[in-house]
């Protein structure tokens, strides 16, 4: 591996314009097909094997048109203190709002609340739906605009009037704003970690073109493979986070390489040789734990992960090609600003990461046992976690669309926000008609439901389907009770009419989503981390460096989860980081926080003890070989992890709670894992292992392949032995 990475590293120094040339080449043809390809369609949620999505399916079969994805707009009327909107001029206002609002560009119907019997109790409040012919994608600004100033003229006339429903809900990305930060930030970072404007724009510059070609490509194939428009979010993401990592760690083995005396063609090809060993590795962890993303069994996850991991692997290729050729053109401008001037190279000594592996080495058991009771007392309140798809209850109250959530809520009912749909199959039922009524009387009469609607048929009079209203809200984990109920129920029910159900609908759905993702965690813990296992295990050709690699990782995402259920769900500090409404986390939550989380700790990992693992067989001792590592790798891990903490807390600024959460927990992770596990826990471990950390049963010895990460067959290179150093150019020469 080292060998054949030593002469790809030379090759592209050597044919560099030719590299560089194929890559624009490549961005260009990628480009070229993104433009002339047709757009991406959007997202199309399915969840197999669920009851909701049964349902879901069963509805279209039966009832065609019916789940048409039209975009919708729920608009609310609260009438002013002590009066009703039944009151002649308030009933004025709303009828003419909803006239109003039918005769806009777009719209299907906009359905008049006096009419539909959409009116509280108290006759407080009353709601009007409003159906569009195109999805929330399609709808024209002017369409939006016009449902704006309708509600202005019914808030004119003296109502409260709010709106909810994918019509009204912003579009766009979330977080452009929080990249073009983290990438800012990143710069920073390495501008300090390195000294070298060179040195800090070289990894920003290949990360972007790597970034660049994943996204064109992915829109370029949306079409063909059936891509949403989310599809690349994830790809962007880890794209830039990996692509600035591996292109980082070339440059600094090649800054210690020309240190070392070599020549920059030398110390290039040594760098993609050694550290591009560990890139290689590093990224194919990355790729399982996205790749193993489709064990879930959520067709929207496995297109996300494949995606992710193709623009992985477009990163690697990135720094083991474009990054060499591109130090072949400026091979002295990426060292530090004092080797420029002075023309002398020197080698690094002790620093920082050194003098911090020698507190560990000294005393490994006090920073073994704070790490792990430390993130063990972080992780504890996930034991408490609760799985959920929050909706607007979760948005900030400075939203219409949760203001128009706390008004129905308050008018109807909280369950009113998440009606239960019923389908039922009266196929098999002698009378269709008393099976599909008898169900629905049977479902009214459940504890825990307050009305159903009438029952709607199909047109062959075999199918019906009906609304039932829990008396909770739809993150209420009674609701999630009332639901296992009512499928209880149906064996009972099913003997009686002859006719079967399921129950569907956003709150069922949500349902059945947290306990799917929960029941797959498992499975994709053990896959993801079994893999990475074994391919560490060939990496480290050590038994127990694997297995300690894992358990941290473990122990960090733990810790993770636990302080977003302290924060987002208990509520503890949730104000500091504008949280309004704390409740169940994001279904999806843990799943994204393993496969993003696994694969940048197992960049850290390899990175960090490859290093370690390169002199030992070198010949240091393990104390040695710890301070060695840490020496050549500290600052540098502490540098990309910096970077993707302060993309990841970029997210925490956005309005929307759930990417804030997405944003908080990856940035917490990623600290936990960096500066706890991989900075503390690592090297005390190893330390008190000592030689016992790199033992391997000399069976499995035979058995494993030898790949050479560390360049140990570089070692015995005639070549790879020291030359004089190239001094540095001349400040009136350099680039």
């Amino acid at each position: 591996m080292a060998t054949f990475l030593y002469r790809l590293g030379r090759l592209a120094f050597r044919k560099r314009w030719y590299v560089t040339l194929v890559w624009v080449a490549v961005l260009g043809a990628v480009g070229i097909g993104a433009v002339k390809a047709p757009g991406a369609s959007a997202e199309e949620f399915s969840m197999p094997g669920i009851e909701s999505q049964k349902a879901f399916d069963l509805m279209e079969e039966r009832f065609p048109g019916l789940t048409a994805d039209g975009a919708t707009a729920r608009v609310v009327f609260v009438a002013p203190g002590g009066e009703k909107v039944t009151a002649a001029a308030n009933r004025k206002a709303i009828e003419e709002t909803v006239a109003d609002l039918a005769d806009g560009s777009q719209v299907a119907n906009a359905v008049d609340p006096f009419q539909a019997r959409a009116v509280s109790e108290d006759g407080s409040t009353a709601y009007a739906t409003v159906t569009y012919e195109v999805g929330a994608d399609e709808l024209a600004d002017a369409s939006r605009t016009h449902l704006e100033n309708a509600l202005h003229q019914a808030q004119d006339a003296g109502l409260t009037v709010e709106a909810g429903g994918d019509a009204v809900a912003e579009r766009g990305g979330a977080g452009g704003a929080a990249e073009v930060i983290g990438v800012a930030i990143a710069a920073v970072v390495l501008l300090i970690t390195f000294g070298s404007l060179a040195a800090a724009g070289l990894p920003l510059l290949t990360a972007l073109v790597g970034v660049g070609i994943s996204m064109a490509a992915i829109l370029a194939l949306s079409d063909a493979l059936g891509l949403s428009t989310t599809t690349g979010t994830l790809a962007m993401m880890l794209g830039l986070a990996v692509g600035i990592d591996y292109a980082l760690f070339v440059v600094s083995r090649y800054r210690e390489e020309r240190a070392g005396g070599r020549t920059p063609e030398e110390a290039t090809a040594l760098a993609t040789g050694t550290a591009g060993s560990a890139v290689v590795f590093a990224g194919l962890t990355v790729v399982i734990a996205l790749a193993g993303l489709s064990v879930v069994g959520i067709p929207m996850l496995t297109k996300m992960g494949l995606a992710a991991a193709g623009a992985v692997v477009v990163a690697v290729l990135i720094a083991l090609t474009l990054v060499p050729a591109v130090l072949g053109f400026w091979p002295n401008a990426v060292l530090a600003r004092k080797a420029r001037r002075s023309g002398r190279l020197e080698r690094s000594g002790d620093n920082g990461g050194t003098r911090w592996s020698r507190f560990v080495l000294r005393r490994p058991v006090p920073v073994l046992l704070l790490g792990v009771i430390g993130l063990g007392a972080l992780a504890v309140p996930m034991t408490d976690l609760q799985l959920g798809m929050p909706g607007d209850e979760a948005k900030p109250v400075s939203t219409t669309e949760r203001r128009a959530y706390d008004a129905l809520a308050e008018g109807f009912g909280p369950g009113f926000n998440g009606p239960l749909t019923i389908v039922v199959d009266a196929r098999g039922a002698d009378d269709a008609k008393a099976a599909a009524e008898t169900v629905a009387k049977d479902i009214g009469a459940t504890e825990g439901i307050v009305s159903v609607s009438p029952a709607r048929f199909n047109e062959a009079g075999d199918t019906a389907v009906f609304s039932a209203v829990p008396a909770t809200a739809p993150t209420d984990e009674k609701t999630k009770d009332l639901v296992t109920v009512i499928r209880d129920e149906r064996p009972g029910i099913e003997a009686e009419t002859g006719a079967t159900y399921e129950v569907t609908g956003t709150t069922a759905l949500n349902i059945d989503i947290s306990d799917k993702v929960q029941s797959a965690l498992v499975p994709y813990l053990l896959v993801v981390v079994g893999l990475a296992v074994l391919l560490l295990l060939v990496v480290f050709r050590s038994l127990l460096v694997p297995l300690k690699a894992a358990l941290g990782f473990l122990l960090s995402v733990l810790a993770s989860l636990g302080v977003v259920v302290l924060v987002f769900q208990q509520g503890h500090g949730a104000e500091l980081l504008g949280v309004e409404q704390t409740g169940p986390i994001m279904s999806l939550m843990p799943i994204f926080l393993v496969g993003i989380v696994f694969g940048l700790a197992m960049d850290y990992e390899v990175f960090l003890v490859s290093r370690m693992r390169e002199a030992y067989v070198h010949g240091d001792r393990p104390d040695e070989a710890i301070t060695s590592g840490f020496r050549h790798s500290a600052r540098v891990v502490a540098a990309a992890a910096l970077i993707m903490i302060a993309v990841f807390a970029g997210f925490i600024g956005e309005s929307d709670s759930m990417i804030k959460m997405i944003g908080f927990g990856l940035a917490s992770a990623v600290l936990f894992d960096a500066f706890v596990v991989r900075m503390a826990i690592v090297p005390a471990v190893l330390a008190l292992l000592g030689d016992r950390a790199w033992w391997l049963p000399k069976w499995l010895d035979r058995v494993l392949p030898r790949v050479d990460v560390e360049g140990e067959a570089l070692s015995r290179r005639p070549e790879a032995e020291p030359g004089p150093a190239e001094p540095a150019e001349p400040a009136a020469a350099r680039v």
